[in-house]
């Protein structure tokens, strides 16, 4: 996904489309080619062919996923939605609550990893090598934003990052909140290492997937690579996942057992909004 940094906490507070970005769920889904981890427009040229099969397979796994996975998406939020109403927010039901969206992300994969196979098998030599500069392009580019700065810098502005996002869903928060988002940023601590590194990781994976695209071992591996993304973790990633999702756990119930009613309305405002949107998307057969 072309998102830098995505953490449980969000997951929870917005949406499993990751949708941060997007002001209007319309809007999200004329551009989930954006989302799917299959896109690779970002990072190549496709060919008119090529694009057409793109934007004609897009089409139909839209309709698929509005059809069979916006209910759901509307029960969940539903789940969300009372969770936080009625002051049960702990960390058992936060962790359900991800433990569903996480089921919802896997489903989508599955679903898109046969198109995806046939992408990829499709691309030529030239696509296969500017796909991996742009690759390399992109690692520079990260590691510019996120590592080549001090680390007290980076948690500062991991920490300006979540208080902006949390005001946005919230309200301003109290001195104690942000500090309390101070304290979660610096837990973190290199988080950002880890997180580049694995992206790498994955990278390279792909890329050397692609170099055996002709093989008959080709779409196993491109299965793995969308389906089971854990199973290739680095082990530096593996802890840091790990005590990301706690700290971002952590976090959202401090935050919600020290909300006050006016940011407790407030979320639950925006929270309603946004399952409206969903609500309102028509699917198309």
């Amino acid at each position: 996904m072309r998102t830098a940094y995505r953490n449980a906490f969000l997951l929870v507070l917005a949406s499993i489309l990751l949708l941060q970005s997007c002001t209007r769920i319309g809007l999200a889904y004329r551009h989930l080619d954006r989302l799917i981890p299959w896109s690779i427009s970002d990072y190549l040229d496709m060919t008119p062919e090529q694009r057409s099969t793109f934007d004609s397979q897009l089409r139909e796994q839209l309709s698929w996923h509005c059809r069979t996975q916006l209910p759901g998406y509307l029960a969940w939020m539903d789940r969300v939605h009372a969770m936080v109403a009625e002051r049960r927010v702990s960390e058992p039901e936060v962790r359900a609550r991800l433990a569903e969206a996480k089921q919802a992300v896997a489903t989508v994969a599955e679903e898109i990893t046969p198109s995806t196979v046939e992408m990829l098998r499709g691309l030529n030599d030239e696509q296969v090598e500017e796909l991996a500069a742009s690759f390399a392009d992109d690692r520079r580019e990260r590691k510019e934003k996120y590592l080549d700065v001090p680390l007290q810098e980076q948690i500062d502005e991991r920490a300006e990052r979540m208080q902006k996002r949390l005001e946005t869903w919230m309200g301003r928060l109290s001195q104690a909140q942000q500090m309390r988002v101070r304290q979660w940023s610096a837990s973190l601590g290199t988080q950002n290492q880890a997180w580049l590194e694995n992206r790498a990781h994955w990278q390279d994976a792909l890329l050397a997937a692609l170099e055996q695209r002709d093989s008959g071992q080709f779409a196993g591996r491109i299965q793995v690579l969308l389906q089971q993304r854990e199973t290739l973790w680095t082990d530096a990633y593996r802890q840091a996942f790990a005590t990301t999702e706690q700290a971002g756990v952590d976090l959202f119930v401090d935050l919600m057992a020290s909300a006050s009613d006016t940011q407790r309305a407030t979320l639950l405002k925006r929270g309603a909004a946004l399952r409206e949107d969903f609500a309102g998307i028509g699917c198309q057969d």
